[in-house]
């Protein structure tokens, strides 16, 4: 019986031994480590780099007014709405002109009895002049006559004018836009009593915009006028208008220490005076040898690339250290550590290691997927 138990352990014993040596394959835990990973590669070549600051802008109408009423009374109607686009001399607001209207129906009853009055003064003095001259009537009577005409005709002269100035008048119970516009709030409503204190409304002219933005003393010495590019941009960086500045503020803002530079561009999109947008003043731009950022990884404050290497007659991925300058939309300027034509793996850095086989294609145009890590290889 001892001697049975002994030849099964010994049986046991061999067979661990063999499944072990089966389990530790040729490859074992490393299976699959040298299979190629397919990479997308680009040639560095030069690209204009620039020495640029973003700030927070603010666009300026530079046909921007508020409008008041030049007469007291109430509200009669509000034709338009606010941030509706309204034509020149298109009426706006209307102040009740009842009281101004009757007044002037008066006057023009006014003058109807005036211009009888000059017409029966005229012939007054015509009749006299005849008896003058026949001796029927003395000088003094002629005189007379001549007096009551000249008078009649200056007190309708004085109607006409009179009736003049109240259809001026009854014009400015309609406001209207001085020139084309969007119509900006109208605090007052239809009943309202306003006089010419009250703020009826704005109206905005946004075919010229102005762009204002504020920058640091130090920078705003680089600002060149009518040469330093001033650009608008949207929410990805994007240029939506470009324009140099016509304008550096001669001293800084009291307030905040930073100068205030301007440019003006044709609003030929859909921004709106009085909005805050993102801008960029480009101080500087040269030609300089760039990389995409994400070809570029960072391992304690050191930037890598992966470069298309060789090694035993297979293509590698080899990770070389380089300098890096600013950033330039979506590149760095490379300040040291490649050159000109280096084909930079910009896809998979979170699979690579340093000689790690490669299989690299030609990265696919701008906008078309090219993706990487910034901190991948860590």
């Amino acid at each position: 019986m001892r001697l049975v138990r002994t030849w099964c352990a010994v049986a046991l014993a061999l067979a661990g031994c063999k499944g072990s040596k089966e389990g530790d394959g040729p490859q074992g835990g490393q299976a699959g480590a040298g299979t190629a990973l397919s990479v997308q590669t680009l040639a560095l070549s030069p690209g204009e780099v620039q020495e640029a600051g973003e700030y927070v802008g603010t666009l300026i109408s530079r046909s921007s007014i508020s409008l008041y009423p030049q007469v007291a009374g109430y509200v009669q109607a509000i034709p338009v709405r606010p941030g509706s686009r309204a034509q020149r001399n298109e009426v706006l607001l209307v102040v009740d002109p009842r009281r101004e209207q009757a007044g002037l129906r008066a006057t023009q009853a006014q003058r109807a009895s005036a211009l009888a009055q000059r017409e029966f003064a005229r012939r007054t003095r015509e009749r006299s002049a005849q008896l003058l001259k026949e001796g029927l009537q003395s000088r003094q009577d002629y005189d007379q006559a001549v007096a009551q005409a000249q008078q009649a005709e200056a007190s309708a002269r004085a109607i006409e004018a009179q009736i003049q100035s109240q259809r001026v008048q009854l014009g400015f119970y309609e406001v209207s836009a001085p020139f084309a516009g969007v119509v900006g709030d109208i605090p007052v409503k239809v009943g309202d009593y306003v006089t010419p204190q009250t703020r009826l409304t704005s109206l905005d002219q946004s075919k010229v915009l102005e762009l204002s933005v504020q920058v640091p003393v130090d920078r705003a010495q680089r600002v060149q006028v009518g040469k330093t590019p001033l650009e608008v941009l949207d929410t990805e960086g994007k240029v939506l208008v470009s324009a140099p500045a016509f304008f550096v503020a001669p001293t800084p803002a009291a307030t905040t220490q930073l100068v205030e530079v301007k440019a003006a561009f044709e609003n030929t999109g859909r921004l709106r005076a009085g909005q805050l947008v993102r801008a960029r003043v480009v101080y500087a731009s040269r030609e300089a040898l760039t990389v995409p950022t994400v070809a570029v990884t960072q391992i304690s404050s050191q930037s890598f690339v992966y470069l298309v290497g060789s090694a035993d007659g297979g293509t590698v991925a080899q990770r070389t250290p380089l300098d890096v300058g600013e950033v330039t939309g979506n590149d760095y300027e490379v300040t040291g550590g490649l050159d000109a034509g280096a084909q930079v793996v910009v896809t998979g850095l979170q699979l690579l290691r340093d000689g790690q086989p490669i299989k690299p294609t030609p990265a696919k145009p701008e906008g078309q997927g090219v993706g990487g890590a910034s901190d991948a290889g860590q």
